[in-house]
């Protein structure tokens, strides 16, 4: 597989990968992913195919409303290198989107990455800051580097939904808010609400995708390590890769029963982002944070308020979040030391 990625490096030209679709229907037809709320949807499955290999890189379902453009509603990549999206759980994501439905107001505005956020307009029915494609930042092996102008036109047609002057200026915007420390993020965030209620919903993998679009201000890589029964052994060996590699501080994303990835980051001045400080980070405590206020949380989704100036205009509809043990692990499979994750 390297010396694949290695040949492409130097033989540049189209996008060295394509969407094959593998099935299309009703919610019906795909009972097994959970949708039966959404009867109205078209779901379809697609594999990722590339040049010279047989097996599918990655894959993953979308789903839409009648003639709209589709939308990725869950992601597995087959191979240790992401391709297109990062990894994505549609079991999480429903749940977030009923909770979402059920307890914010209908005229509530929710702010996320883009992705995210035509999730939630799709799934949840409410206004979101980001309603179409931005694309950014490209998701793909650095092997493929050299043909981002290829991937880019090729995920533009196959998505639909292009995105404005204007909505990617509001995205780089929303990034900065990400980046900044908490109290000047919090107020470019109220900024990009323009005084609605809003919320805002950030995943675990949004981590990685601010560290692709913004190198030089977020330094964080990924790296997944087997679940192999033993908690204990796992974040002794993740502390000691974190050190041998001169990271400050990690958190997790459960891929699944067997492997779980950790997202490293290196430098204390990154810790400090607002982003660091509302994910469950070693260093971090969610539930203390003043600029905005943390109302739930399931699997790798943290989702806050964004309060007006005034600390009385919280609105705390959602159910009080009820926090894993370690960072987006299995119940009972994680440590924590007073509240916080270690």
């Amino acid at each position: 597989m390297l010396a694949w990625f290695a040949w492409l490096w130097f033989n540049p030209g189209p996008a060295p990968y394509r969407y094959q679709l593998v099935e299309e229907g009703s919610v019906d037809k795909f009972s097994k992913l959970g949708l039966e709320p959404w009867p109205d949807l078209t779901i379809a499955k697609y594999e990722v195919f590339a040049e010279e290999i047989e097996k599918p890189l990655a894959s993953g379902h979308t789903a839409r409303r009648g003639q709209t453009p589709p939308v990725r509603i869950d992601w597995e990549n087959h191979t240790s290198e992401l391709v297109a999206s990062v990894d994505g759980k549609l079991g999480e994501l429903t749940t977030l989107a009923a909770a979402i439905d059920k307890y914010a107001a209908k005229d509530a505005l929710i702010l996320g990455w883009w992705d995210t956020s035509r999730q939630i307009k799709l799934l949840a029915g409410r206004d979101t800051l980001f309603t179409t494609h931005v694309g950014q930042p490209l998701i793909i092996p650095t092997p493929w580097r050299n043909r981002e102008e290829s991937i880019r036109k090729y995920e533009d047609q196959f998505w639909g939904a292009p995105a404005t002057e204007e909505e990617r200026r509001k995205f780089e915007r929303f990034t900065d808010a990400l980046l900044a420390e908490p109290e000047q993020g919090a107020a470019i965030l109220r900024e990009l609400a323009g005084g609605r209620e809003a919320y805002i919903a950030l995943h675990v993998t949004d981590l990685y995708k601010l560290g692709l679009m913004r190198p030089d201000q977020f330094d964080i890589t990924y790296k997944n390590f087997p679940m192999e029964g033993n908690m204990h052994g796992l974040i002794g060996y993740l502390k000691n890769w974190m050190q041998e590699n001169n990271f400050t501080t990690y958190t997790l994303q459960s891929i699944s029963d067997k492997m779980v990835r950790g997202y490293f980051l290196r430098t204390d001045k990154n810790s400090s982002s607002l982003i660091a400080q509302m994910l469950p980070f070693t260093n971090s405590t969610p539930l203390d944070l003043k600029p905005v206020q943390l109302i739930y949380q399931q699997g790798g989704y943290w989702v806050y308020q964004i309060p007006s100036a005034a600390p009385a205009a919280l609105l705390p509809r959602f159910p009080p979040p009820l926090l894993p043990r370690a960072p987006d692990l299995p119940p009972g499979s994680g440590i924590m030391e007073g509240d916080r994750f270690i």
